[in-house]
């Protein structure tokens, strides 16, 4: 509707996570370049967390294209409203590993030998889960028995773990300890600065074909930033929204308070999109407190333990 006004061959703010439009921020390049290393030398455990909106979805499709490009098997999970079952009907399916019987211990037979085929033949295989804060405790120590699937020095199965900051949260269970101890790479994305901000709006403007004529004020952009505070998911939203209003009141470039109009129709200037950070609970903090102790106790039984130790040796 409005790229021809704006001499643009396509959308440049959709939501879609086009890995063509993924911007390569310090952070960015050091999430992608975490993942490839980790699977390349098959660490087994990979984890990516970052807030909502910060292009976790568009990094694991760059993730994937590459993968594809490299012949690798991949299985790409995006639904966790799952039961150990569907996980392992949906790991099977995307692998296109055929298995007559769905009892789980002929469907781990079958995985693993299939693991040693790829393994044999100089392959790797990823299980990526998306969206995994949803998972269950259980869910997740399933996920986390896969890595058992190995030779005496290699991991046969290579498992990417993406959510948002809730997924860290929750693998501090006590019950999830096993499986927290045994992610090897941790990887995030992060909101944009304001310096930022400014190259992502200009990069993808590129991308959809601008001609280098402004389309956005430097102050729409700034306001752009206040409102989204570099989220790129709400920098999206209000440019694309800007873009339209634009056209249709043929305003070009598009100024700041077509942005500020967006922000307040979406009630940005009233709920903020990040999430708030959590504080501990004054439970938590003596339960903390209460265990400091304990170890503080401890500690001083284990030198009273070495001092006499040491007297009988010396006598």
């Amino acid at each position: 509707m409005y790229q021809k006004f704006f001499g643009l061959k396509e959308s440049p703010f959709n939501a879609n996570p086009d890995p063509r439009y993924l911007f390569m921020t310090k952070q960015i390049q050091e999430a992608l370049a975490g993942l490839t290393y980790g699977i390349q030398n098959r660490k087994g455990f990979i984890l990516l967390t970052g807030e909502v909106g910060t292009g976790k979805t568009t990094l694991l499709n760059r993730l994937l294209d590459w993968l594809r490009g490299q012949k690798v098997s991949t299985a790409y999970i995006f639904n966790s409203r799952l039961e150990v079952d569907h996980l392992f009907d949906f790991m099977m399916a995307e692998f296109e590993i055929p298995c007559k019987s769905r009892d789980k211990s002929q469907v781990l037979m079958r995985l693993n030998q299939w693991l040693l085929d790829r393994y044999r033949a100089g392959e790797t295989a990823v299980l990526i889960v998306d969206e995994a804060q949803n998972l269950s405790p259980e869910v997740l120590e399933e996920i986390r028995l896969l890595t058992n699937l190995e030779t005496s020095t290699e991991k046969l199965l290579q498992i990417v773990l993406t959510g948002q900051p809730e997924l860290e949260e929750k693998l501090k269970l006590p019950e999830l300890r096993q499986l927290r101890q045994r992610i090897t790479l941790r990887c995030r994305t992060a909101a944009l600065s304001q310096e930022e901000t400014f190259g992502y709006v200009a990069e993808r403007l590129r991308i959809a074909g601008a001609n280098g004529e402004p389309i956005f004020s430097k102050e729409a952009i700034q306001t752009a930033y206040t409102y989204s505070r570099g989220i790129p998911r709400v920098i999206n939203l209000l440019c694309e929204h800007a873009l339209i209003n634009s056209y249709v009141d043929s305003l070009r470039p598009v100024p700041a308070q077509t942005v500020e109009a967006v922000a307040q129709e979406f009630q940005l200037d009233e709920i903020a999109p990040v999430a708030p950070v959590r504080l501990a609970s004054p439970e938590r903090a003596l339960d903390t407190q209460a265990l400091l102790s304990n170890l503080d106790e401890l500690l001083g039984r284990l030198r009273q333990v070495n001092t006499l130790a040491s007297r009988e040796r010396k006598s």
